[in-house]
């Protein structure tokens, strides 16, 4: 019977990889859930743009924090304790936000946020700092091919379960509601954490020496261009992103919340699958013609800037326009995706392979900071002037990151 179904074996490197990609993804499930659930719960409570987008502000300021100290924390006690660690954290904010709604007041659900941005940026810059150690040959053009792939896979996959959990949180929302929604997650993530930690053994990431405090800031300039990049990536998507899009479907648009939630999700899961491809579409588009890295992230990233102005452009011209808009959005899509997955290559490729969490703590610090720049704006941007100044600005942020991209090579 063994001979006719025969076992898979698998190397440990891979083994652990699936280990934390199961992780990662369960852990993203209810953290798009979670951001769902709280924009459409307080958006029905009467909450203005610029107070949904305060809810978020400790959630991405932490996140800031998270990246710095956690890259140093993985470096002294291990990766799989940093992940773990994160998951703990997720089911205690899920936990706090399962009171009566009497209970939630701003200031209340602010910080039950930051405690879930602690745990998001922990878990993902573990995730994502592990795959460098599991590769093995990263001096050879075949290691660094792996490494793209690998990194693409984690990385698109995790954001195609994002827009899932995106869906996710609006259809417990209209099932279950708000608090039993909650409930629900944190069960389920309490499970996945405690059932996953044994998988992990060994201390991943830890250095050799005491990684020091003063050691969390980057020296290397090509890495700092590169998180400079970074921010104004991801400022200029959550510019309009965040706060700015939903409301305008919602208000302008007339759009239901299911609705909203799931064209948020399909956004999202298009996004990850491109993301996840990046590899295989890059060697199609490129053919024959050879492109580093660098020259591909900075054809991208011009390209990018370029489909947002026209994007901005679009929705001045013709703003109840339903395709133009979402056509316009999943061209973009398209486009952030490549650069975003060339983006998590290239820190993983610049950094070291002793203390590497540090280097991906303070890279994706700069992405933290990126998002909490664009949830402020997209508040205040989008109340003040309306969806097509949140797209110009992105615009800008786009532009900033095509120049310090060039400036990495």
């Amino acid at each position: 019977m063994s001979s006719l179904f025969p076992s898979v074996k698998l190397s440990a490197p891979v083994k652990k990889y699936l280990v934390i990609t199961a992780n990662y993804w369960a852990f993203t499930l209810t953290d798009g859930a979670l951001r769902m659930l709280v924009l459409l719960y307080f958006y029905q409570l009467g909450y203005s743009p610029l107070a949904l987008a305060s809810l978020f502000i400790l959630y991405e300021v932490f996140g800031v924090i998270t990246n710095l100290v956690g890259g140093w924390l993985g470096a002294r006690i291990g990766l799989n304790k940093t992940m773990f660690i994160g998951l703990v954290v997720q089911v205690f904010a899920l936990s706090m936000l399962a009171v009566p709604s009497e209970y939630l007041s701003i200031a209340y659900v602010m910080f039950a946020q930051a405690l879930s941005g602690i745990a998001k940026d922990l878990n993902k810059m573990s995730a994502k700092s592990s795959i460098k150690l599991l590769v093995t040959g990263l001096d050879s053009e075949q290691g660094q091919s792996k490494l793209f792939k690998w990194v693409a896979l984690l990385t698109g996959s995790k954001n195609t379960l994002k827009g899932v959990g995106f869906f996710l949180g609006g259809l417990l929302l209209a099932l279950f509601g708000f608090q039993n929604s909650l409930l629900l997650m944190a069960v389920t993530l309490a499970t996945v954490a405690l059932s996953t930690y044994p998988l992990l053994r060994g201390d991943i990431g830890k250095t050799r020496y005491k990684a020091k405090f003063s050691q969390l800031f980057s020296n290397n300039a090509p890495l700092n261009y590169l998180s400079a990049a970074r921010l104004c990536l991801f400022a200029g998507r959550d510019v309009w992103f965040v706060i700015a899009l939903p409301v305008y479907l919602v208000s302008q648009l007339q759009w239901h919340h299911q609705g909203v939630g799931t064209f948020l999700a399909s956004w999202i899961i298009f996004y990850g699958v491109i993301q996840a491809n990046a590899p295989k579409i890059l060697t199609l588009l490129s053919g024959k013609r050879e492109r580093n890295s660098y020259q591909q992230t900075g054809f991208w990233s011009v390209l990018l800037a370029l489909v947002t102005l026209l994007l901005s452009v679009a929705i001045y011209l013709f703003p109840y326009s339903n395709s133009i808009l979402i056509s316009g959005l999943f061209i973009f899509a398209a486009a952030f995706a490549i650069n975003s997955s060339l983006h998590s290559y290239l820190i993983l490729s610049l950094a070291r392979d002793e203390g590497v969490s540090m280097d991906v703590g303070f890279y994706y610090m700069a992405n933290a900071m990126g998002r909490l720049l664009g949830t402020v704006l997209s508040g205040v941007i989008f109340q003040q002037f309306g969806l097509t100044a949140c797209m110009f600005i992105a615009f800008i942020f786009m532009l900033l990151a095509s120049y310090f991209v060039r400036k990495v090579a």
